[in-house]
């Protein structure tokens, strides 16, 4: 099959733009031009001709001649309204905005199909893992069970340091800045928002299940404290940022973001500071996992390149998983079993914990081994982060929530 000859317009010219611009320039695999760049700033020093750019998106938007928009751009709304004309226009797009994606995948599908043209965003989902693609391929007729890993270079950087050199998360996470894994406002990273956004992406192919982000628990690490970094210690365990997408049988699929404690029998102990990893539990070939590197402009820029490559021979996302006749879908009314280092008795109750099989008390640290329901927990996000608690699951203990499961009377938990 001979490679069709792409003309590219480029959105964005940071990190990976242009290496992906030098790349291609040197690529002997197939043949990719890329006709124009659009940029915002007209001041910064480029290290092209000016006549490589623009500054007018219709420039590129409109040009019949070409026919693949490839989008690196921050801001995830205006890199919607670019990708929603592209595809509008019959354009091919390639893109790595996962905000963006996350927010609006079910109209952008709808785009794709109506217009007969491809959206590919390998990029979006763990840097140079070529995860969405073996979703998509190797198991494409196999039930997955479930699907989970690191999905977050900055955080998992920072929760490296706090264990390995016994650093406080403001000081990893001034480490991460000055070493530019971690951007000056890191709330997407730490927070837990950008694991949350792929975890929705790669549940749209693991499990053919279309889910918006408020639908979603994400709580990040930017309660950590010395004390719970001490008890992960003293147990053995690591500190991870797991986004996790589990299906159940009634065909039910629970998502969820939270600090998990790991242990060494878990391959995701292993992996540390910017790489990501993937564990991918299908019915026939058993667990799968797969790491690499997750932040940083290579691997950033590798994955654009995959795609574009594959565009070059008319690869499209058939999402095989939407189409089966098996249909899953979203379910919160989850069971977790967490580690919750708290202030007052009040958090407890505010937070849906019950079944306390560990407790300990002191002026100055409090907490519990407990169970607690995920749609209390989602509910009260605010709540964890305004009150500086911090939770993290233990183990891989996630079951749908049974009528048998009763909460802990406010009052015993109020007596604590």
């Amino acid at each position: 099959m001979t490679a069709q000859k792409l003309n590219i317009g480029l959105f964005g010219f940071g990190c990976v733009g242009q290496g992906l611009y030098h790349v291609l320039k040197n690529s002997k695999g197939f043949t990719a031009n890329i006709s124009k760049i659009a940029i915002k700033d007209p001041h910064k020093k480029r290290s092209l001709p000016a006549s490589c750019f623009t500054f007018d998106k219709a420039e590129i938007l409109d040009n019949p001649d070409i026919n693949v928009i490839v989008e690196l751009i921050d801001d995830a709304e205006e890199a919607f309204r670019i990708v929603k004309e592209a595809l509008s226009k019959g354009k091919h797009v390639v893109t790595a905005n996962k905000k963006m994606l996350a927010t609006h995948l079910e109209e952008l599908l709808a785009l794709t199909e109506q217009n007969n043209v491809s959206l590919l965003y390998e990029a979006a989902c763990c840097g140079s893992i070529p995860i969405i693609r073996t979703l998509e391929e190797y198991y494409d007729n196999e039930r997955i069970h479930s699907l989970s890993g690191i999905f977050n270079g900055t955080t998992n950087y920072i929760l490296t340091k706090t264990i390995s050199e016994k650093l406080s998360y403001a000081q990893a996470l001034k480490q991460a800045q000055d070493k530019g894994f971690a951007e000056t406002n890191p709330v997407s990273d730490v927070e837990g928002f950008d694991p949350k956004y792929k975890a929705i992406i790669l549940a749209l192919h693991a499990f053919g299940i279309l889910a918006r982000p408020e639908e979603i628990l994400n709580v990040g690490i930017t309660t950590l404290r010395e004390e719970d970094i001490r008890y992960a210690s003293e147990k053995g365990y690591k500190i991870k940022l797991v986004p996790t997408v589990k299906r159940f049988e009634d065909g039910s699929v629970g998502i969820f973001v939270l600090p998990r404690f790991i242990t060494p029998t878990n391959p995701l102990y292993y992996v540390d500071n910017e790489f990501n990893g993937v564990l991918v539990d299908g019915d026939f070939s058993g667990e799968q996992f797969l790491k690499g590197r997750g932040a940083g402009g290579n691997p950033t820029g590798a994955a654009v390149l995959s795609d574009i490559s594959a565009l070059s021979f008319g690869y499209r996302y058939e999402f095989k998983k939407r189409h089966q006749a098996e249909k899953n879908t979203l379910n919160g009314n989850l069971v977790l079993k967490v580690y919750l280092r708290y202030q007052n008795p009040e958090d407890l109750t505010q937070l849906g914990i019950h079944t306390i099989s560990e407790h300990y008390t002191s002026e100055t640290y409090k907490y519990v081994v407990a169970l607690a329901d995920l749609e209390e927990l989602k509910a009260s996000s605010d709540y964890i982060r305004e009150k500086g608690v911090f939770i993290a699951t233990l183990d891989d203990y996630v079951e749908l929530k049974e009528q048998k499961v009763k909460t802990v009377k406010r009052e015993a938990l109020l007596s604590i």
